[in-house]
């Protein structure tokens, strides 16, 4: 699989998070949190999707997911840790130490396989 078809979801996923934490709680830390990361990651994915097209691998789009994926994963899972609420922190963390792993595994094995034409 590669990267891209997993962090672009992942991205509108934070955006409606804080989305729905701002509907919900009135909370502009949640909203911006998840907008900017969101964000990041939509633009990481596109980067990466875009040097797919090339049949070229991104580095700096990779290293950019799993950055933003292990920050997530570090902030989100103390905060559980702290409240022991399961939503959103919990949620966040657990689905956050999840792509750090895929993005992890993308870097160890080098980024997407581009497929050579076979004729």
């Amino acid at each position: 699989m590669h990267d891209f078809c997993f962090t672009i979801p992942y991205g509108m996923l934070l955006i409606g998070g804080g989305f729905i934490g701002y509907m919900k709680k009135g909370s502009i830390t949640s909203f911006a949190g998840g907008a900017a990361t969101g964000l990041l990651l939509i633009l990481a994915g596109f980067l990466s999707l875009k040097a797919f097209e090339k049949k070229k691998n991104s580095t700096i789009a990779l290293l950019l997911q799993t950055v933003i994926s292990a920050a997530l994963t570090l902030v989100m899972g103390q905060r559980y840790l702290l409240t022991q609420k399961v939503m959103p922190a919990g949620l966040v963390a657990g689905i956050s130490a999840l792509m750090t792993c895929f993005y992890v595994y993308k870097i160890a094995t080098g980024g997407n396989k581009i497929q050579s034409k076979s004729e």
